[in-house]
This record gives C-alpha cells, structure tokens and sequence, in this order.
C-alpha cells in the first residue's frame, strides 16, 4: 500500500490551507468523564504540529464511543479539546457539530496556523454507513485530507473513506506511516528470526492472523485462554478451561500447517489454573498435561515462561498480539508480565519489537515498558486485519505514492 503521506507534501501545499484532518481520539473516561489514558492524542500531535506550524487551518474530526447515529452528551468531544489545547499549548476551538452553519462560520474565523475539533461524527448515520451526502458536507469546509485515524482505517465510513471523493490531495498522517512502515515492512521484510506471539481467549478471532503469519515467520508462540483448544485438540483433559469444540479440527490443521512449513510452532508447558475465575481464586501451578477436573487454566506458568524466553533469544523482529492469560487480575498477570520484560530486553540488543494493538498494549502500558518497545500499534482490529493481509479501506481510499 504505498500511498502518499503528508511527508510529500510541501509547506506551500498546505499554508492557508484548510485542512481536514481524521483523528482517532475514542479515549478512556473515568465515571467524572476526566481522560484516564492520552496515549491517541499524543500520537495524532506530530501531524496536528507539523500542519500548524506550516501555516494550515487543521480542522480535527474523531468519533467517540459508538451513540448510534444520535446525541449523546456523554460521549462529546470537550474532554479532548481540553486535553489536546494543553499538549499543543495553544487554544483549540470547539465545535458542537461537525457539518452544518455553525461549522463553517467557525471554519471561516479561522487563522493560518489555528485548530479546531469538530463533534463527534458518529452522532450522524451517516459516518458508519459511509453516506455520500454526509461525506460531502463534513468535506465542504477543507480545501485537502489527511487520514491519521490508524485505529479506524480498518472501517470504510465517511470520515475515513468518504470524504477522499470530495477532497484532493488525500495523504496519510505520520501516525499512518508509521504504523504501515512497522507493520507491513517487519511482516514482509523482516530481520530474521521472526516470531510471532499470539495469545488472546479465542482461536476463532486469530484465524486470520496465525493463518497468515504460518506462511511468514520463523516462530509462533501461543498464549492465552486459545491454548486449551490445541491441547484439546491433542486429547489433552484440560479441566473446565476454555475450549472452543467446533474449532479442534483448526486446531490440529494450524498445527499441522506449521510442521508443512517448517514453523518452529511453541505452546506452553505448564499453567497456572484456578477453581473458578475470581482474583480471589484457589491457584496452582501444574503441567499441561495435569490439569485437575474442575478446575481453569487462566495463564501460561514459570516453566513456559522460561521455554519462551529462551526461544525468542535469538529472534530478530518480534510482533505480539494478546496476552498471555488473564492479566487484568494479579495473580494470572505474571506470563504477560514476563512476555512483556523479555521483549523489553530484546529491544535493547537490536531486536524490533512490535506490540499489535488491543490488550497487548494495555498489558505493556499497565508493566510500564512501552517505552521501551520499537513500536506500539493505536490500532487493535485495524493492526490485526494489516498482519492478517487485508486492504484497509481507510487506507486504500488515500492517494497513491
């Protein structure tokens, strides 16, 4: 997907320009609607400066949340206009709609060098159903696009596709770069080894990925409540673990598949398993092969952890989607935890590790080592749908290079 980027662009391009610019700001809010995690807004800033700081009049548009086409007052964008006037240090006007009158007066008082938010622009029917006519009206007061929403380009709605029909030059923001130049080039011309590690509950949301993967990496490694199905599969008793039945004959076949390709194809040795799934459950580490009845493995245990370890020492590009158990609760967030430091490591020494989305990035966000990944993907279904091979429309709609 080589497309063009805002990088092709010169400051005589885009100075007086207006410029409509998608962001993903659909951020967390705590129950007083305060931002309990900026991390998409400090992603879209390089854009957002590189823009004003050329003289452009950056018009921002973003969704939040999913209001079905209505007015939500919860779910309005004033929390990130705060938020995003204090990192850009500057004053970002508000809008309280995003196409109409009030918009376009807004738009017209505008200075070279000015931001302003937009409403959310899923209170309209028109954003997820991708209607021409909506499309036309959020582009009638920008002169070009640029598409830095990576989180939503796996969707062809208005805001991302759409409006490309009405607005030329459509380019990709730097996050876009980014997360394309990471993601497509570690999967297609990777160091090697490359090994990926996919965890996750459920073999059926990673088809997909680890179909795809087989016929790309080294190694992948298998974590998350998806193992039980593959040990199921081997006629393993796996307690009450999670298993997905119509799935062992996948199961076996990915395997198999692995084997065909010669895919070092790694899955846990031991388990922590709990007599129910409760932070406050009974635990116990045991062998794969000696899961008591009744009882559910909720993370890989010390002896895999190892096995793991010592298997990505020598890998060269890393890409990690899922974790590792159930992580969310103290005592099943140790196999994450121990993916996530030795990965931490292994960037140190020259290895690119590439965090895909999801609840991977909040398991790393939550260990305080993002930093010290090569790079952490905004976009969880957009990431998984880019390894899987798939066009993201959001993308594709964009100006080819």
């Amino acid at each position: 997907m080589a497309k063009k980027a805002l990088a092709d662009l010169s400051a005589s391009d885009v100075a007086g320009k207006r410029v409509l610019v998608r962001a993903d700001f659909n951020v967390p809010l705590d129950d007083s609607g305060n931002i309990t995690d900026d991390t998409r807004i400090r992603a879209a800033l390089p854009t957002i400066q590189d823009l004003t700081s050329k003289g452009a009049k950056v018009i921002l548009a973003s969704h939040f949340g999913r209001p079905k086409g209505k007015v939500v007052d919860s779910m309005r964008l004033t929390p990130v206009a705060k938020r995003l006037s204090e990192k850009l240090s500057k004053d970002v006007v508000k809008c309280d709609d995003c196409i109409g009158d009030d918009v376009a007066s807004k738009v017209a008082a505008m200075s070279d060098g000015d931001v302003l938010l937009l409403e959310n622009v899923r209170f309209y029917d028109g954003e997820t159903s991708n209607d021409p006519e909506f499309a036309k009206q959020l582009a009638a007061n920008a002169d070009l696009y640029v598409n830095d929403a990576f989180g939503t380009a796996h969707r062809a709605h208005a805001s991302t596709a759409g409006v490309t029909e009405y607005l030329s030059p459509a380019v990709a923001g730097s996050l876009i770069e980014k997360e394309l130049k990471f993601l497509q080039e570690t999967v297609d011309n990777p160091q090697r080894p490359l090994a990926a590690i996919v965890g996750g509950s459920k073999v059926s949301s990673k088809i997909g990925v680890i179909e795809t993967l087989l016929d790309k990496v080294d190694k992948i490694f298998i974590g998350g409540g998806m193992i039980f199905t593959f040990y199921k599969a081997r006629g393993i008793n796996v307690g009450a673990s999670l298993v997905e039945e119509d799935k062992l004959d996948l199961a076996k076949k990915l395997e198999a598949k692995a084997k065909d390709k010669g895919v070092e194809f790694l899955l846990p040795t031991d388990v922590v398993v709990a007599d129910k799934f409760a932070a406050d459950a009974n635990t116990q580490t045991v062998g794969v092969d000696s899961i008591p009845d009744g009882w559910m493995g909720l993370d890989i245990g010390p002896d895999s952890i190892k096995t793991f370890q010592a298997a990505l020492a020598d890998c060269k590009s890393v890409i990690w989607n899922g974790p590792m158990g159930v992580f969310e609760m103290e005592a099943f967030a140790k196999g994450t935890n121990g993916i996530a430091t030795t990965l931490a490591g292994l960037t140190g020494t020259g290895c690119t590790t590439i965090i895909g989305g999801g609840d991977s990035v909040a398991a790393v966000e939550q260990a305080g080592l993002a930093d010290k990944m090569s790079h952490i993907s905004t976009g969880g279904g957009a990431s998984l749908e880019l390894l899987e091979g798939k066009t993201l429309p959001g993308i594709a709609a964009l100006d080819d290079a």
